[in-house]
């Protein structure tokens, strides 16, 4: 189990958000709670020294991802990311977000296999501290081709990669009471014994989610601001190259069904789900499904191509999964599957290609398959 010491994360971090609230005049909106939940520097979830990767809640992490599963992962999308880097003729790949360092990893080593010398850097823009010195010990074999950026390159030449990266991106909370819209914010809370919590308080607003439905009165729902906003800054940054991001979620039709009227925020420690973001602030990650209409649709306004998108399990037999198993041994095959299965990740989890318009036809991950029709 994880060796948590709550007054050494949790209650610096709350009185820093609290400070931010009175500043604030008593409210702020959800979107920069959980900015501050998650990255405020040196107690925010990614910013501290919390274990957050792992297979198991012994290890004391929280979540799994797929690097992590199989590295059947990585070596899939390498193919998928060799290929874009010969069609455009880069040599570079940025990751955003790149956690443990085990989608790095994999990847530089399956490039090296498949065309030596294509891959001539390999840059990672990560806010977090910790994770950079987790992620340099681990790729410390690669020795100067894996190099560190905490904001954006002038100009990207390259391929982009990002692996549950844009689910992390702070959202908008928006309630409907039956009659009108509110934006749901967080306000400072003490309890029957005087102990400071959060509390989630509601003000009118102007937002609205992006699709004309028949919501039903208490629905509570994301918007993705943030994350389409990084869109575009994407657009404005890659020169040459192409992007590929990995996540869970839906278009926007199936996003804003009725019967997901309470919305997708989750949160998840030691390898349980909750839907408490207030509680144990930096202690746990907060996470909300993307809406991948949006990003499709945030990336076209910026001028860029949408060149694919489907479901992980798609993306990877297309990329060449299917063989690696087949010669995997037991073990290996069983963790594999679950990245591929319906019930697993294979079709929750979501594919985007986006591309500097005319930069990359026929991207091998969406060859059969493609569902870019549905955004």
């Amino acid at each position: 189990m994880r060796n948590s010491e709550p007054d050494s994360v949790s209650a610096p971090l709350s009185e820093h958000i609290h400070a931010a609230i009175a500043d604030a005049g008593g409210w702020v909106s959800f979107d920069r709670f959980m900015a501050m939940a998650l990255y405020a520097p040196g107690l925010g979830y990614y910013s501290n020294s919390l274990r957050k990767f792992g297979l198991m809640p012994a290890s004391g992490s929280d979540f799994v991802t797929a690097p992590e599963l199989s590295p059947l992962f990585g070596r899939a999308v390498a193919n998928q990311v060799a290929q874009a880097l010969q069609v455009t003729g880069t040599s570079q790949v940025f990751e955003f977000g790149a956690g443990s360092g085990a989608l790095a990893e994999q990847m530089i080593d399956a490039l090296d296999a498949v065309a030596p010398g294509l891959l001539q850097a390999y840059t990672i823009i990560d806010l977090s501290g910790t994770l950079r010195e987790r992620q340099a010990a681990r790729l410390a074999r690669f020795g100067d081709r894996v190099r560190w950026a905490t904001r954006w390159p002038e100009a990207m030449h390259g391929v982009v990669v990002g692996n549950e990266v844009l689910d992390a991106m702070p959202v908008q909370l928006l309630h409907f009471d039956g009659e009108q819209w509110l934006e749901r914010g967080v306000a400072s809370h003490h309890d029957a014994l005087g102990a400071p919590g959060f509390v989630y308080e509601d003000r009118p607003t102007e937002l609205r989610p992006p699709l004309e439905a028949p919501y039903v009165p208490g629905t509570v729902t994301e918007i993705h601001l943030q994350a389409e906003g990084f869109i575009r800054s994407l657009a404005a940054h890659l020169v040459q190259g192409a992007a590929f991001f990995i996540d869970y979620g839906f278009p926007e039709a199936e996003y804003y069904l009725p019967q997901r009227h309470m919305g997708t925020l989750m949160c998840h420690r030691l390898h349980m789900a909750d839907d408490r973001p207030l509680e144990a602030v930096g202690e746990k990650d907060i996470t909300a499904h993307i809406n991948f209409t949006g990003i499709a649709l945030a990336a076209q306004e910026a001028g860029m191509d949408v060149i694919g998108y489907t479901s992980q399990a798609r993306f990877l037999v297309n990329c060449g999964v299917a063989p690696m198993v087949e010669a995997a041994d037991l073990a290996g095959r069983a963790m594999a599957q679950k990245l591929l299965t319906e019930h697993e990740m294979g079709e929750l989890f979501k594919v985007i290609g986006l591309a500097p318009a005319g930069a990359l036809p026929d991207p091998i991950g969406f060859m059969a398959g493609d569902r870019t029709h549905r955004l």
